[in-house]
């Protein structure tokens, strides 16, 4: 473990030398790349650093402790040797954590999709719910919401919204989002006062580049239609939404947000883009792990993941046992708890499932 962190170590001093250099000033592409890269050995590194400094403390108290006949010092360097020893066995296992292999698809931008499912109105209502907990999360990170297509219903919900969310490593924190999301709330459309089950679907998709998934244009089917929505000022005159079918799979992406009917085809086909790489990428990981499935994953549309019981102010993740009584505060944008839950528990897995590997 330790050879490899070394060559990271070197490297990273390496490049934070070239920063200086005239060349790579004076190119902002190649400045870019060199800083893109350290960023994705920083962490690493310093936590190494660190570690090393906490193995030479411990050095130096122990020669305290055998060498020296000063009570006073000697108490002392067993304080700092009892610290020592914590830092190792937490950096220690931080290294490891680190060391995994990382998600190529974490600092990606993201593509959510949310579907109402069972319930009618009312699982079409929590889509809204959904998408605007999402939407406040993602502000609240810095992060660009730009919607792709939405169908809206009378009452204000979604039969289904499409949207993406630009910014670095908006993959890494929505990942885990994918999945059926079941709500337990008296609906807004029942008047008896019963508490009713309903679920919505949400698919999340990392971005895919130009370069790595190349459609053929025979493959493919564009339709332009008029935009439908509510109803009222919103309906759009013009036929420029647009409907692209990818006949080798059967897959359907519509996008009617914008005016341009150019502008649409381009959303519309980066969402394909997207789900094909999703596909082929889920493909790949199901013949690696054919054997075995991680205990958190990255969700499976057709897997209940989490339920919010309103009457108890409830949210339950399924997947790890995660149960909090801050249901409002969470539906207003504050996942964190949620997902760094999440991380922590799949990051858990992997590193048994390494050392498992590795005898």
């Amino acid at each position: 473990m330790f050879e490899r962190i070394e060559v990271f170590d070197k490297r990273y001093s390496e490049l934070n030398s070239r920063l200086y250099e005239p060349s790579v000033a004076a190119d902002p592409d190649e400045y870019q790349r060199v800083m893109k890269e350290i960023k994705s050995i920083e962490e690493i590194v310093l936590t190494y650093r660190d570690y090393k400094k906490a193995l030479q403390t411990e050095k130096d108290s122990l020669d305290i402790l055998n060498d020296n006949s000063d009570t006073e010092l000697k108490e002392l360097a067993q304080l700092e040797l009892d610290e020592a020893k914590q830092q190792i066995e937490a950096l220690s296992e931080q290294l490891k954590i680190l060391l995994l292999p990382k998600d190529p698809n974490d600092d990606r931008n993201v593509i959510i999709e949310i579907r109402g499912g069972a319930g009618g109105e009312e699982s079409a209502l929590f889509s809204a719910v959904l998408f605007r907990m999402y939407s406040m999360y993602a502000e609240r990170r810095g992060y660009k919401i730009e919607i792709i297509n939405e169908n809206e219903t009378e009452l204000g919900g979604y039969k289904e919204i499409s949207f993406m969310i630009n910014g670095e490593g908006a993959y890494s924190r929505f990942k885990y989002e994918s999945g059926v999301h079941r709500v337990q709330r008296v609906p807004e459309t029942e008047s008896q006062g019963r508490v009713h089950t309903s679920t919505t679907t949400v698919a999340v998709l990392p971005e895919a580049d130009d370069v790595e998934l190349e459609i053929n244009p025979n493959d493919l089917r564009i339709d332009t239609f008029r935009s439908s929505g509510a109803g009222g000022q919103h309906v759009n005159k013009t036929s420029s939404a647009i409907r692209i079918t990818h006949i080798p799979t059967g897959m359907v992406v519509e996008c009617q947000d914008e005016r341009s009917q150019f502008k649409n085809k381009d959303k519309a086909l980066k969402v394909l883009q997207s789900r094909l790489l999703k596909q082929k990428q889920d493909a790949q990981a199901n013949e690696i792990a054919a054997d075995r499935k991680s205990q958190v994953g990255t969700g499976d549309r057709s897997e209940r993941i989490r339920t919010y019981n309103y009457p108890q102010g409830r949210l339950t993740d399924h997947r790890i046992g995660l149960t909090l009584y801050k249901l409002e505060d969470i539906l207003n944008g504050n996942l964190d708890e949620v997902i760094d839950a999440l991380v922590t528990a799949d990051r858990a897995e992997k590193l048994k499932e390494s050392m498992e590997q590795n005898g």
